[in-house]
């Protein structure tokens, strides 16, 4: 039984601390849709899309008037179209045609975003999988709601360094084909290790092959929600902080669940997962960095930021987990640059740097997220930073991500412009020594001696 107190709760939380529901993502998948060609492929892909999400976005914005809950986004997930396209498409173009079904399809049913314009390569490309990378410039510069990833490590298999040479050489590809846009192309790509079958948040979700034909996944955010809390805690010690961010993701990750289970009966899919994840906007108020400054830093980047942001994390986690039998995803807190304004003001200061950030990286949920560098930064330096991220997760055994934006014709003391959720961010300084010896060696980092649990 829910209390009126907890309604009156969760109404300020809506109302003066940015609660919001960031996404419904309907994953579907594609794996009966291959064709005899192309042409049929991309006939079936359109109409699967078309007729299982066709109700979500209205009964999505119609749970949100009901509950008084924004609900930010509606996308849709699909299956790594890698896998789709293995037998039908013969060339990048293709792979490009079959993105342009995706964007039509998005468009048809009105959703924010669609990802899984993806492939899956931890040990191995197979050719399909080397087409589909190579297409991803132009099928990201040729549509609008696309949204592309690449897993090209884990823990149980080790890095594909071939992948991860070959995705640097993209992302500066994507960058100039996108440069009157400030090379905003890149904004919809990552490249992860130990990437989530259930990941809701784009630009990195896909529906996984272990996953059913159809789910609904919820991603929740509530980085203001968060920081309102601990404000009134403000200088209590560590275990009366860490219950109040505990207790702070349990009542959030409820207001999730809710809505997802509610969507779920509506649309007559099964419910997958609720992801907590600390999203910042641009919105003041709406900060992961303002959350890390209560805690008792100057800035993010100070001297004990991992600390702070290892006790945040896991003490989202641990609420989330409570509050929900299904809690999956990413679920903790993201800590993007150019979404979050006291991200992009400890980096004005001169409190972060892209070193510091990687260090933080080894206790949050993602990774080097939303990230503007150089655009001259070469595509050997941009494959070294995503090698020593995915090293992080390979070796710690959790999900991390790179999402790098080297922005042409900018370079560090300039601002890159994105628009909307996405933001602005200010061009960081890249380390100027030369790492393509050792991306041009080839082959495959083998996994860690822990890796072996048979």
């Amino acid at each position: 039984m829910i209390s009126i107190n907890e309604v009156i709760e969760t109404n300020a939380m809506i109302s003066k601390m940015n609660l919001d529901v960031r996404t419904i993502t309907m994953g579907i998948s594609l794996l009966d849709c291959v064709g005899a060609d192309v042409g049929e492929t991309c006939e079936k892909i359109y109409t699967k899309i078309t007729t299982k999400a066709k109700d979500l976005v209205f009964i999505g914005n119609d749970i949100g008037r009901k509950y008084g809950i924004p609900i930010v986004n509606k996308r849709i997930s699909i299956t790594p179209i890698a896998l789709i396209g293995s037998s039908v498409c013969k060339s990048t173009d293709d792979y490009v045609t079959i993105a342009k079904t995706l964007d039509k399809a998005a468009d048809a049913v009105g959703v924010n975003f669609i990802g899984g314009y993806s492939a899956l390569v931890c040990k191995g490309m197979t050719p399909s999988d080397e087409l589909l990378i190579r297409s991803i410039p132009e099928a990201l510069a040729c549509t609008g709601k696309v949204c592309s990833s690449v897993n090209v490590g884990s823990t149980k298999t080790g890095i594909d360094m071939d992948a991860v040479k070959l995705i640097g050489e993209m992302v500066k590809e994507t960058a100039e084909l996108t440069k009157e846009e400030d090379s905003l192309g890149c904004c919809k790509f990552v490249v992860f290790c130990n990437a989530p079958d259930d990941n809701p948040f784009m630009a990195g979700a896909f529906h996984g092959v272990t996953e059913g034909d159809c789910v609904i996944n919820v991603g929740v955010s509530g980085p203001g929600v968060v920081k309102s809390a601990l404000e009134e805690v403000r200088g209590e010690n560590f275990e009366v902080l860490c219950e109040t961010i505990k207790k702070t993701a349990f009542k959030v990750t409820r207001v999730g669940q809710l809505v997802a289970k509610e969507a779920s009966e509506r649309l007559g899919v099964p419910f997958g997962i609720v992801d907590l994840s600390l999203a910042p906007t641009p919105a003041i108020g709406d900060s992961v960095g303002e959350i890390l400054e209560e805690i008792g830093l100057e800035y993010a980047g100070a001297p004990g930021t991992t600390a702070a942001l290892a006790l945040l994390n896991d003490q989202v986690k641990k609420g989330g987990v409570m509050a929900s039998s299904y809690v999956g995803g990413l679920s903790g807190a993201f800590i993007p640059v150019s979404e979050d304004q006291r991200m992009i003001d400890a980096v004005s200061a001169g409190a972060l740097s892209l070193e510091k950030l990687e260090a933080m990286t080894c206790v949050c949920s993602v990774g080097l997220d939303m990230i503007a560098i150089p655009g001259d930064t070469s595509a050997a330096t941009i494959s070294g930073i995503i090698a020593d991220e995915m090293a992080l997760g390979m070796i710690n055994q959790k999900t991390t991500a790179v999402r790098l934006i080297p922005v042409i014709g900018k370079g560090v003391g300039d601002q890159a412009e994105f628009g909307g959720l996405l933001g602005y961010a200010p061009i960081m300084p890249v380390n100027q020594f030369s790492c393509e010896k050792f991306i041009n060696r080839g082959g495959r980092i083998p996994a860690p001696i822990h890796s072996f649990k048979n």
